[in-house]
């Protein structure tokens, strides 16, 4: 990506959700640390009706999509009863034939399937309405079990926190785990919730849905250069090995020694980004022993090796 500030567009359709529209405002902010600059337009300048009993005066119309290098769906209400605007439509498939990044919060999946652009591609929304999706728009693959879907230039998010997730999905995309969780910081979210591209996710290690064990996930995070085993997991879980381990393995998808492998591997993305420490420094200090044990365990997770993801994230 080039160094100069990166152009998002926020679009706010009749019904937008306020969540929705605040998520990538917030998360892509106007301020001297983000390379981002964010713009926020609706189909014609003015005032336009959102949802929950709340309005949005908008400066600018679909013009400001031409200068976007990203543009943002949020979520709106009554997606499966009401259209996009043709004008709305057209604007984002000119967008895109440009090179323009699209991304839809939620329901903003239903104005960015009417596109077409999702048409025998993975995508996602709010569970509340996937099979409303699928219904309408039947050449898209509706994935209901995932936050949130990349496929590259079109993408799109479950419920309004899921679109935290996808945002830092795409500084990590961007600018790498470093930028990402300095942004995961601010806004006191989690970090390491999955999907997308390997190489590229928020994190390999996925954040439940529920609280189990967590106490034990965050101790294990802190100790990642130690000795980690299933009985010292489950003894510090206060449950039996066999037990925690099929509780975690259905709390995450992981086995308790699968999701600690993972850890330890993001662990030294983190470090190849933002310190100047050796491959066999970074090994010791994950937990992972040799760099032959890292550079091995790199490819088969991430596909890369961590010289070159140093190349790719490197500050």
């Amino acid at each position: 990506m080039s160094r100069k500030n990166h152009r998002i567009a926020v679009l706010v359709l009749e019904g937008a959700k306020p969540l929705d529209v605040g998520i990538p405002a917030q998360v892509f902010s106007n301020r001297p640390s983000m390379p981002y600059e964010v713009r926020v337009c609706g189909a014609a300048p003015g005032l336009v009706t959102g949802g929950d009993g709340l309005s949005y005066h908008v400066a600018e119309g679909l013009g400001a999509l031409e200068q976007a290098d990203t543009v943002f769906i949020p979520g709106y209400r009554e997606p499966a009863t009401t259209e996009p605007p043709v004008a709305v439509v057209g604007a984002l498939m000119t967008a895109h034939e440009r090179g323009t990044r699209l991304a839809a919060i939620s329901t903003g999946a239903f104005a960015l399937a009417a596109t077409g652009l999702l048409d025998g591609k993975r995508a996602t929304t709010h569970w509340h309405y996937t099979k409303a999706l699928a219904g309408k728009h039947p050449l898209v693959r509706v994935d209901e079990n995932v936050l949130f879907v990349d496929e590259g230039d079109v993408l799109t998010s479950a419920g309004a926190a899921s679109g935290i997730d996808l945002c830092l999905h795409l500084v990590r995309r961007d600018h790498g785990v470093g930028l990402s969780n300095h942004v995961a910081r601010r806004l006191v979210a989690a970090p390491y919730r999955s999907g997308g591209q390997a190489q590229y996710v928020p994190r390999s290690v996925p954040e439940p849905l529920g609280d189990l064990f967590a106490n034990t996930r965050e101790w294990a995070l802190a100790h990642l250069s130690e000795r980690l085993t299933l009985e010292t997991l489950a003894r510090h879980a206060r449950v039996s090995a066999r037990t925690f381990s099929r509780r975690f393995a259905e709390d995450t998808g992981y086995t308790p020694m699968q999701w600690v492998l993972r850890a330890r591997v993001d662990l030294a993305r983190e470090l190849l980004e933002r310190t100047d420490l050796g491959v066999e420094q970074i090994a010791d200090r994950v937990g992972l022993g040799t760099g032959a044990n890292l550079r091995l365990h790199f490819q088969r997770i991430l596909g890369t090796s961590p010289t070159e993801y140093r190349h790719t994230f490197s500050a």
